[in-house]
This record gives C-alpha cells, sequence and structure tokens, in this order.
C-alpha cells in the first residue's frame, strides 16, 4: 500500500472493461491519477492521443517512464499539490486511491472534462449515486447530483487489487452537468450548509437553522431531516434562508 492508501488494479479484463466504458477515440487526452504499474495507462494509451499520469512514487515513475509509449506524459506529483486546472484533458479514467477519493472528486469537479469512469471503494460510490432517505445519503450525494449526472457500472472484488483492499470496488460514470439542475443563490454558501446539515444529519432542519442562522424556516422543511430532502428542496431551503440573515 503506498502513501495515499492505493490499491493497484492487477485484473486485465477489469481495466479493459474501464477503458471501454470510457469511449476513448484518438482525439481524447487523457488524465490517469496514480497509475501505479500501468495497467490501465499501457491500454490508454494504445486508444487516445495523449495519455497525462499523475504519480507520486518516484520509483513507479522511474518504472513507468521505461515501459510506456511516447504519447504518454507522466507528472511526478502529489496530484492534491497540483493546480488540475492549468492541465488540458477532457476524460479522466482512474483507479483512485481509496483513502483521498473525496478530495480528488471534488478537485476534478472543478476542472473542464467531458467524462470521467473512475474505480472507488464500493461504499464511497455508494455515497456518490445515493438517494434521499438512504444511509448512503449524503453531501457527497447532493454535490454529485448537482455538479454531474453519476452511476455505478459494475462491482469489482477486491480480488482484483493488490494489495487486497478489505473492501470491494466499483466502476462509476461521471458525466458533469453544463448547467445545474436546479438554481441556488451563493453555491458557497449551499456547499457550507450541506456539511453543516450533514454532520447534524439526526437533529431538524429547524433547530440547525435556528442554531446556525437564528432564523425560522418553512413549516414544511422545519420538522424533517437533511437526509429526508431532495437536493432540488435543499436548495430551495438555502436559498429562503439567504433571504432572511
Amino acid at each position: 500500500m503506498r502513501k495515499w492508501g492505493q490499491h493497484f488494479l492487477t485484473d486485465e479484463k477489469i481495466a479493459r472493461r474501464e477503458v471501454e466504458y470510457a469511449e476513448i477515440t484518438e482525439s481524447d487526452t487523457v488524465l490517469e491519477i496514480g497509475p501505479g504499474k500501468g495497467i490501465l495507462t499501457k491500454m490508454l494509451a494504445r486508444r487516445a492521443r495523449k495519455v497525462i499520469a499523475i504519480e507520486i512514487d518516484k520509483n513507479l515513475v522511474r518504472y513507468l517512464s521505461k515501459i510506456l509509449p511516447e504519447n504518454v506524459e507522466i507528472i511526478h506529483a502529489d496530484v492534491m499539490d497540483i493546480d488540475l486546472k492549468k492541465i488540458e484533458f477532457n476524460k479522466v479514467v482512474s483507479n483512485l486511491p481509496f483513502e483521498i477519493s473525496s478530495p480528488i472528486t471534488f478537485k476534478l469537479l472543478e476542472t473542464n472534462f467531458s467524462k470521467a469512469v473512475i474505480i472507488y471503494q464500493k461504499e464511497f460510490a455508494r455515497r456518490i449515486v445515493a438517494k434521499p432517505g438512504s444511509k448512503d445519503y449524503s453531501r457527497l450525494s447532493v454535490v454529485m447530483y448537482y455538479r454531474a449526472v453519476s452511476r455505478i457500472l459494475e462491482i469489482v472484488p477486491k480480488s482484483a487489487f493488490r494489495p487486497m483492499p478489505k473492501v470491494d470496488g466499483a466502476i462509476v460514470e461521471i458525466i458533469p452537468r453544463k448547467s445545474p439542475p436546479f438554481f441556488v443563490r451563493d453555491e458557497n454558501f449551499f456547499y457550507e450548509f450541506l456539511s453543516k446539515a450533514f454532520s447534524n444529519r439526526r437533529k431538524t432542519l429547524g433547530k440547525i437553522v435556528k442554531n446556525y442562522y437564528g432564523v425560522e424556516i418553512d413549516e414544511r422543511f422545519c420538522k424533517k431531516r437533511i437526509e429526508e430532502l431532495k437536493p432540488e428542496e435543499i436548495g430551495e431551503l438555502c436559498n429562503q434562508i439567504l433571504e432572511k440573515v
């Protein structure tokens, strides 16, 4: 296991399907985070115009530079220290380090790509696509719904990785929305409210809003918990709070 808890994908059939899901063409520039020993990278390089692989491990960078073709650019860096907006790519195909899936995903959503096919820990993948009322419904679920259309394509057994993790993985497709599906007056406030509300998910929204913002909210939201609201309703509630504070 490496610094960020990455588990290398070793099953070539699964890697091949991940590449197929991404529908790579000769005009694509693909970003891969954590190429590891290059199983995905080599497959991507055969189809894409260019592959940009970000790898933190200097020994792996040395190894990859010897085995990968010329259309692969290897960046030796911690992805969390890189400004991805300065890198030109239109697709993302990765087996992400499980421990930093959330910050990397949010970072990717700030960039301009057309499609991502990513392997996550299965539990994390379920949170991405979770619906209101489910135990997996979270801040992540709402933000992902607001920013993209996501779906789980297949479950990846833990036996497909080395070292073998304790849980299965999942291949997830993420397609960014051209525009959000509902209106919020202030996105920063929306994200801030999501953090506060989901960290107090057993409290009613009336109490949460009163405690943090000192205002009363509409009766239809007052006695509900955040996990009961659809993303659109959360956006509506945020707009209502902003009108009163």
